[in-house]
């Protein structure tokens, strides 16, 4: 039996595991959309196509399953961009399906016409325009397997509209066959021979682990090989909850904004071993001075990565699982000869710890009410932030202990993000906790689906950050240019954010003093559905530690 192209889509979706499809109709992708009526699909309609590439992302994140979103041509596409550019510098698996004009029409600026694959290219894994009905099948195979293999990323398939109207037999391809990709996963025997040794002779060595080692599903390998050596961990914000933080070995999260005693350990190591992860300028600071007694072992799935921004001396290219597994077989307990260098951190953590106060009498703190919500959730919540303080604040206090908990923007930071990828991942961890910090900036940028979180009851739980700044944007003013506060102001236009929610069906708390904060944190959980809580917060409030931009690691300002 013949199917039309859209019914074809929508089959290969339902053959391929997916469950939600979050997106928004128009008039190219209509017979898509029609087909999709009649599907066990569960279409999530949202408000911004912008939100729906961040929910598919947040499924993503949270499941470890590609995220679909599913919009129209033209400014239904390109308002994909942003997502799709979120989920490539993250390297999270996103399937992008958007309407197109007609083969005959593409090229001479029909109604709602966009170059969208010369659009995405730089900002997707791959992308594909569908010409032919009879390649879909395959087409839509490939997007999944591209997405989701090796170094994972978005996947864009502009499917035009004629397309999706022709018709053929539905015949679903078994196997994958790319002959100019196929990622390698096991790693050479001998590079990892050489690390194991590199580690054996090390006495200041230090583990660096980044989003890649969540992505491959690394935790437990990751957990034995500290276990077994006792080499200290630090991690990435991408790379938070693949050890837990409040084990002795770890150092928390190194960078900018990462922990004086992690920046400390990285800079005075002898050996820095760094899993799936891609020393971004955050991470590193000054790379000319960036561990520089340290030898480099470095394992991605990614060959682009190695060496990329700094020089390593054993590169171990394959799935960091793999790796692992086979490491983990040649390496023994260290902690004997590395005694004085663990006594060495011992003394940093306690000189230089993570901190804060928070006077009865004055502005609320976002540190402490982020400590609180971590204690209340006993640091099992999945959550998911926008894009500045909140977010460093976040990563600082939360005390992440398991992967797929921390969900935000690391590499695009993109503020908007916090709110409708907590929606996706809401969904897709069904009765579990998720929490989004949001600032009041990052919030307004996509709050439009507070009316798709009410429309379907979906009971995340939204804690509004108001210190009435773009804060990271003033900090960074206040300490490099002299005080001028140049457009952060958002004081006299910032909403009542709980008149807001509960116009839009959502209930709505406030904060604004600290013997509020335990009681509406517990009064939100309990909640059935979504909840936005307004947290009215001290309006000057600055992220510490801090590496001023272009400083070494250890050229650290720690005022808190």
């Amino acid at each position: 039996m013949k199917l039309k192209g859209a019914k074809i889509m929508i089959k290969c979706l339902e053959d391929l595991g997916v469950e939600y499809v979050f997106g928004l109709p128009g008039g190219a992708i209509l017979p898509t959309f029609d087909a999709l009526y009649d599907s066990k699909l569960k279409l999530i309609l949202v408000r911004h196509e912008q939100g729906a590439s961040h929910m598919a992302d947040g499924y993503a994140r949270a499941t470890g399953k590609p995220g679909v979103c599913m919009v129209t041509s033209g400014p239904g596409a390109t308002n994909t961009v942003t997502g799709l550019a979120t989920a490539y510098m993250d390297s999270v698996p996103v399937i992008c399906i958007t309407g197109q004009v007609a083969t005959h029409a593409i090229g001479s600026d029909a109604f709602q016409e966009a170059d969208v694959v010369g659009v995405t290219r730089p900002v997707t894994k791959h992308n594909y325009l569908v010409k032919d009905v009879n390649d879909l099948t395959r087409i839509m195979r490939e997007a999944f397997y591209v997405a989701t293999s090796g170094r994972p990323g978005p996947v864009l398939i502009d499917f035009p509209v004629d397309v999706s109207r022709a018709e053929t037999e539905y015949v679903f391809p078994e196997k994958v066959s790319i002959r100019s990709y196929n990622p390698v996963l096991e790693g050479n025997d001998d590079d990892i021979k050489c690390a194991a040794e590199l580690i054996r002779k090390s006495k200041r060595p230090c583990l660096y682990v980044g989003g890649g080692a969540i992505g491959s599903g690394a935790r437990k390998e990751v957990i034995e090989l500290v276990e077994k050596t006792g080499i200290p961990i630090t991690t990435t914000v991408l790379g938070l909850g693949i050890f837990p933080e409040t084990h002795t070995s770890s150092l928390r999260m190194l960078g900018m904004h990462g922990t004086v005693y992690a920046n400390y350990s990285v800079q005075k190591s002898d050996l820095l071993i760094a899993v799936g992860a891609r020393f971004d300028d955050r991470v590193t600071g000054k790379i000319d001075l960036f561990a520089p007694h340290a030898k480099i072992i470095h394992m991605d799935i990614d060959p682009s990565s190695i060496a990329k921004t700094v020089q390593v001396d054993v590169s171990i290219v394959g799935d960091v699982k793999h790796i692992l597994k086979k490491l983990n077989r040649l390496v023994s307990d260290k902690r004997k000869a590395m005694k004085p260098w663990l006594k060495q951190i011992e003394e940093w953590k306690q000189k230089h710890p993570l901190r804060y106060t928070q006077p009865d009498n004055e502005k609320l703190r976002q540190q402490f009410i982020i400590d609180k919500i971590g204690e209340i959730t006993n640091h099992k919540a999945v959550v998911t932030t926008g894009v500045g303080q909140h977010q460093m604040w976040a990563a600082q206090w939360y005390k992440f202990t398991a992967p797929r908990s921390m969900i935000t923007s690391g590499g695009l930071g993109t503020m908007g993000f916090g709110f409708p990828s907590a929606i996706g991942a809401q969904l897709g961890r069904p009765g579990e906790p998720v929490i989004c910090i949001d600032g009041d900036g990052s919030f307004q940028m996509t709050m439009c689906e507070l009316v798709t979180a009410a429309y379907y009851k979906i009971p995340v739980k939204v804690f509004i950050l108001d210190n009435a700044y773009l804060g990271m944007v003033r900090q960074w003013q206040e300490l490099f240019y002299e005080h001028r506060y140049s457009g952060v102001d958002l004081g006299p236009s910032n909403p009542d954010f709980v008149a807001l929610a509960e116009s839009c069906g959502v209930k709505g708390l406030r904060m604004e003093k600290k013997d509020e904060v335990v009681s509406v944190i517990k009064q939100a959980l309990a909640h059935e559905g979504p909840v936005v809580i307004h947290c009215v917060c001290a309006k000057q409030d600055n992220v510490y530690p801090m590496v001023p931009t272009g400083q070494a690691l250890d050229s650290v300002l720690d005022m808190a």
